[in-house]
């Protein structure tokens, strides 16, 4: 069975997504830790990300990079902090949240909550600072 990413990939469920190449897309998480949280994901599913083959780990990193670097130009923070669980979704996925301080980062935060609105100005606000 398909991952919900795989769905999200194919079309068959929407995402605020940010940016799109051949092997990898980004979107926002619609469960946000912080306003920003951005999934990216290789549209190859695959469950564990040190499954992945060497070449395309490393450019999922940068195509990462990229994407970052617009969270940063959109979102006032100190970073963006990066987290790789793979618990949640079985589908290679790493987490981009911009932070102000360590705590950001814990998962077991509560969440931020954003109208469909916010969330669709963000992502095309991101995507233009790409």
């Amino acid at each position: 069975m398909s991952s919900i990413f795989t769905r999200i990939i194919k079309g068959e469920i929407p995402c605020y997504k940010i940016a799109e190449t051949q092997n990898f897309i980004a979107f926002l998480d619609v469960n946000p830790l912080k306003k920003g949280h951005t999934l990216v994901i290789p549209k190859m599913e695959v469950d564990y990300i040190f499954d992945l083959e060497d070449q395309l780990l490393a450019d999922l990193h940068v195509f990462s990079k990229k994407v970052a670097k617009a969270i940063e130009k959109t979102i006032p923070c100190l970073r963006i902090g990066i987290a790789v669980i793979g618990l949640e979704v079985p589908h290679a996925h790493i987490h981009l949240v911009p932070l102000e301080d360590m705590g950001d980062l814990n998962f077991s935060n509560p969440r931020v909550q954003l109208t469909k609105e916010e969330f669709s100005t963000l992502a095309a606000t991101i995507a233009s600072n790409l």
